[in-house]
């Protein structure tokens, strides 16, 4: 029985926690950890024959589940994922879940600073971002792609190239964490189950950020993602004006310097 369906992104939208009400499904099969990593490990496809054995050895479903999934974020944004997982299995379900790209690319450095792998200010690892991206070639930067991860129309494209409407479900955080149970109750129908009777809804992989983001590096990263956020809202018909919602004035001559 091969893997039905992955969560494929985005990162820090939400995805530990859907994963963890995934796997109360009692139909539903998920690794025990999320991100098995095995579609965006490059040394898996480097010699053109695919071991999926190592794959397979994340999962141990048993006869009562019906499907097998798995949780790894960065597979939406990392270019060949996509296509590896179409070779795969052609019938995959892929979810991904959205989160507004600005709070998701500050959220990704909170991670990144907690886990002492980034030691700058989120306003300087946005202006070392297209540098340390150029260091990283000829693969994409996995650890520093603050804002190359929120640009999210070019991954659903890529995704609607290999995986008909029919087998992709796209969703945004805020609906996830919502009390309305809507959100969820598409997930199961997106997979053919019925809800289980009873189901926790818990946050998960919540970080203490050291202060709120900067009102002028705010309106920096607006300024970067409106036309994507446009764009995006003609693609999935969402309104997306929450997410550019009402940026302060920068009135400090300081602030409207950095935003140049």
């Amino acid at each position: 029985m091969k893997v039905n369906f992955v969560v494929a992104g985005a990162q820090k939208s939400g995805t530990t926690t859907l994963h963890m009400l995934l796997a109360q499904h009692p139909s539903v099969h998920m690794t025990s950890v999320k991100g098995t990593h095995f579609f965006d490990t490059e040394n898996h496809f480097s010699n053109g024959s695919v071991d999926y054995s190592v794959y397979h050895a994340f999962f141990a479903p048993h006869a009562g589940h019906r499907l097998i999934g798995e949780t790894t974020p960065i597979y939406s944004f990392w270019e060949p994922a996509v296509r590896r997982i179409w070779d795969y299995n052609r019938e995959m379900k892929v979810i991904i879940v959205l989160r507004n790209p600005i709070d998701r690319a500050y959220s990704n450095w909170n991670m990144m600073r907690t886990k002492k792998i980034e030691n700058h200010s989120f306003e300087k690892a946005l202006d070392l971002e297209e540098e340390r991206a150029h260091d990283a070639l000829p693969l994409q930067d996995r650890r520093f792609s603050y804002v190359a991860r929120g640009f999210y129309t070019e991954q659903l494209r890529r995704i609607a190239r290999y995986f008909p409407a029919s087998q992709r479900l796209v969703l945004r955080m805020e609906d996830i964490l919502s009390s309305d149970t809507y959100a969820v109750d598409r997930i199961w129908n997106f997979l053919g189950l019925q809800p289980p009777v009873a189901l926790t809804l818990a946050h998960a992989n919540h970080r203490d950020y050291l202060s709120p983001m900067a009102a002028a590096t705010r309106r920096r990263l607006a300024e970067v993602f409106e036309c994507e956020i446009r764009a995006l809202e003609r693609m999935l018909g969402w309104d997306l004006n929450s997410w550019l919602g009402e940026l302060p004035d920068i009135t400090d001559t300081a602030q409207k310097r950095a935003l140049q």
